[in-house]
């Protein structure tokens, strides 16, 4: 086939991802080889890949969707924010600085397309079709010129482009009329139709509006997807997540033992890999809440402390908020802690910094015997070994060391008392060694809860991902967008005026 297809959206977050993993397993399930690919992302949810190499989430999510395994060749640029005006730049897998916006879109990024360009021809060299997540709205016209991931990548490939749209949140049809016709002309040769994204409703009734798109603007609707709770895929930004009520949705099921576990999430500023709570929530009687209020941790039997881009100021938003004492007095109690990866660090008894936050040295929490050293260079690795009597597999994603100087072991961290620090993001998602840890987790809070014997985590995603197959499938022009993917734009689409320059 040696086809592309590139999924645009009107506005981040309007179903990129999803559209995206769904075309993979789609046509994984028809024998088609395919990969995902998205030129640049910016995200604080990552993932290492065997060789040793860094790329969001959200690809590695798709590249589990197309049954193939992750590369770095699939996310070349990843943007890791810092702060609100700079992000570490991780190029094919390994940091190679921090850079301002302002930098990076005045001039790195052009220089990147000849990199994402090579990656993309690497993918078509070995794969029958590959399909790409753009990011945020193609017609951001004043990125246009620097654009890499969008229509740059496009135009570099010739792949035809669909725009997804999410008339949840009202203004479609304008959105997508409008972000056609912000476009110039060569750009426009390539935006083949839309798809719109979490309807509800009668399709019939959309129908109307989606003729007079056609007959305005010489585009189809390649799809109507309907809306689906409980999809829980693998999300860019952590940055998004609301700080109300039960975010991760949680399996519709209840408790196999006589209560349930309530596990509060500190949701520390730069929070990364907040994914790792998701195996939690796929457990039965298991409800996880994102909370940023000390009187928020009351009632939790865990609490955990996720990894952050910000260690430290992580910790300056602990101790504001008054969530540090909260912890310390659990800690005191005997009611269970998890650090994981930046959290693991706040727990400890010190840190330097001269490469984070360059703040130098700054006490931690003090609930671990750990000291952390920050490095410039970054730990990316696949570890595996036992804990609790089970095997565990994770991966390391950080640049500061820990030097354990006493509890017991945990994971490359350590325990002491219902204290627990590692650096291993995913460890949760090991079925046996899970279960285990919510067994000690309800000993210590006194709780009569029983993990579920037969919840396999791997299993739930595989089905999600089928759900997003199943969405393709059932509500897309599978016919036309195989033909999109294998002989391009349709020729002759019309110009829709005022477009870019």
């Amino acid at each position: 086939m040696g086809g592309g297809l590139l999924v645009a959206g009107t506005t981040s977050d309007a179903g990129k991802s999803v559209v995206t993993a769904g075309i993979c397993r789609w046509l994984a399930r028809q024998g088609v080889k395919v990969a995902p690919f998205k030129a640049q992302n910016m995200s604080l949810n990552s993932f290492v890949t065997r060789e040793g190499a860094e790329i969001g989430r959200a690809q590695a999510m798709q590249a589990q969707a197309a049954c193939v395994e992750p590369t770095a060749l699939m996310n070349p640029v990843l943007l890791k924010p810092g702060s609100d005006q700079s992000s570490q730049v991780v190029l094919l897998g390994k940091p190679v600085g921090e850079m301002s916006a302002r930098g990076y879109h005045g001039g790195r990024q052009e220089r990147l397309l000849g990199v994402v360009t090579d990656c993309l021809e690497q993918l078509r060299g070995t794969y029958d079709a590959v399909i790409c997540e753009g990011a945020g709205s193609p017609a951001e016209i004043n990125l246009r010129r620097t654009d890499i991931v969008n229509m740059g990548i496009a135009r570099a490939a010739r792949f035809p482009v669909v725009v997804v749209g999410d008339i949840d949140r009202g203004g479609v049809f304008a959105s997508f009329f409008g972000t056609t016709a912000l476009l110039s002309p060569q750009d426009q040769e390539l935006i083949a139709g839309y798809m719109v994204n979490k309807f509800r409703g009668d399709v019939s009734l959309l129908e109307p509006g989606m003729e007079m798109l056609r007959s305005l603007t010489g585009r189809a609707t390649y799809g109507v997807l309907p809306f689906r709770h409980g999809l829980g895929i693998d999300e860019e930004d952590g940055l998004r997540v609301s700080l109300r009520g039960a975010v991760r949705e949680s399996v519709v099921a209840p408790p196999v033992g006589e209560d349930v576990l309530r596990v509060a999430v500190c949701a520390v500023p730069l929070m990364s890999n907040f994914t790792d709570v998701d195996a939690l929530a796929a457990e039965p009687g298991v409800v996880v809440r994102f909370v940023d209020r000390a009187e928020e941790l009351a009632d939790a039997d865990l609490v955990v402390v996720p990894g952050t881009r910000g260690t430290v100021k992580a910790l300056e938003w602990l101790r504001e908020r008054g969530l540090a004492d909260a912890l310390a007095r659990r800690a005191a109690e005997g009611r269970p802690v998890l650090g994981i990866c930046g959290g693991f660090q706040v727990l400890g008894e010190h840190i330097e910094d001269e490469v984070e936050s360059r703040a130098g040295s700054v006490d931690g929490l003090g609930l671990l015997p750990v000291r952390i050293r920050f490095e410039r260079e970054k730990t990316l690795e696949r570890p595996s070994g036992t804990a609790l009597g089970e095997e565990v597999a994770g991966y390391e994603i950080h640049h500061g060391v820990a030097e354990v100087l006493g509890g017991e072991p945990f994971l490359d961290g350590c325990r002491v008392g219902s204290a627990w620090g590692t650096h291993w993001h995913g460890s949760l998602e090991s079925d046996g060694f899970r279960r285990a840890f919510l067994r000690e987790v309800a000993a210590a809070s006194g709780r009569r809860f029983v993990p579920s014997p037969d919840t396999s985590f791997s299993s739930l995603r595989e089905e999600q991902l089928d759900l997003l197959g199943d969405l393709i499938a059932e509500h897309a022009d599978t016919d036309a967008l195989l033909r999109l993917i294998e002989t391009g734009a349709p020729a002759g689409l019309p110009f829709l005026p005022p477009g870019a320059p």
